[in-house]
């Protein structure tokens, strides 16, 4: 009988090389795989993990392994290599580069897995294609998501810089999605406005029925009509990379077996802890339950 995983992350490994501002570059694996699965792991679930990235950086991958999650290796020449340069004091001013990619991924390299949620967790459009998402949602799994960064971040064939913009195939990519998640520049990008509220009503009048926005003060959620949202608890910022991803792990880990709001509550909670510390979230299910009761209850 094969092996039942409440969710599935696909998308490349990578290194990121990260320079805050006035300080020195530091580089250590990152992705949204990593940081999503990490978090998954952490509160409980039962993960697996779909990377294309180099076989000879297999190593980066033990940290997952060592949480007990099974790990899927799609051999590529080269592992992604990002490099984020915080030019200021503010943390949402970022300068993002793909050194390296690991390429587009194809259906044939997903393994036929049996999980609830397949989430499409990339970082740049050098990740998925349209084909591999209309096979995808084929398969018929229970929840099928992605972070629309992985479209919204073109990298520039020259510069390599991720540039941001429109995606032209927004509507049919939201057609296929029970859950879509992106951040207010993101929403700004594809919808024209910022306001939070309207920009997930116009995604899901697009035909996804649960769609979060993330930003700098805390995280919406429109789910089936209704809209929801709860502030972040954060002391400092020095963890920013990854809150994305992190929150969206986190809600869709909770929502498996809770109603919106308490999901919401706990990813924002979670997430709040991780961008205290750089890195992934580090932190444990205690952790997470101590500040709900003391900053979001």
């Amino acid at each position: 009988m094969s092996k039942k995983y409440d969710i599935t992350f696909v998308g490349h490994m990578c290194y990121d090389e990260i320079k805050h501002f006035g300080q020195e570059a530091k580089v250590a694996p990152g992705s949204a795989v990593l940081c999503g699965a990490m978090v998954a792991a952490k509160v409980g679930k039962k993960v697996a993990v779909v990377a294309k990235m180099s076989p000879k950086d297999e190593h980066i991958l033990q940290p997952m392994k060592d949480l007990g999650i099974d790990c899927f290796l799609v051999p590529s020449a080269e592992t992604s290599y990002n490099r984020v340069v915080h030019e200021s004091e503010n943390m949402d001013e970022r300068t993002m580069t793909l050194i390296k990619s690991a390429g587009i991924i194809a259906i044939d390299e997903v393994p036929m897995l049996d999980t609830t949620n397949m989430h499409l967790a990339g970082i740049s459009d050098t990740e998925f294609d349209m084909p591999l998402m209309k096979a995808l949602k084929a398969r018929n799994y229970d929840s099928l998501s992605v972070d629309m960064q992985s479209f919204v971040r073109h990298v520039d064939p020259m510069t390599k810089n991720h540039e941001y913009s429109d995606v032209a195939d927004k509507k049919e990519i939201a057609a296929m999605m029970n859950k879509l998640k992106l951040d207010v520049l993101e929403a700004r990008l594809l919808t024209g406005t910022d306001d939070l509220e309207k920009a997930a009503i116009i995604v899901e009048s697009w035909g996804c029925p649960e769609v979060m926005i993330t930003q700098s003060e805390g995280v919406l959620a429109r789910v089936n009509g209704v809209t929801y949202y709860e502030k972040f608890s954060n002391s400092n910022v020095t963890g920013r990379t990854g809150r994305g991803d992190t929150t969206f792990a986190a809600y869709m880990s909770h929502r498996l077996n809770h109603d919106v709001a308490e999901s919401l509550k706990f990813a924002a909670a979670l997430v709040s802890i991780k961008m205290e510390t750089p890195g992934p979230f580090s932190g444990t299910l205690e952790d997470v339950y101590k500040r709900i009761d003391e900053k979001h209850s």
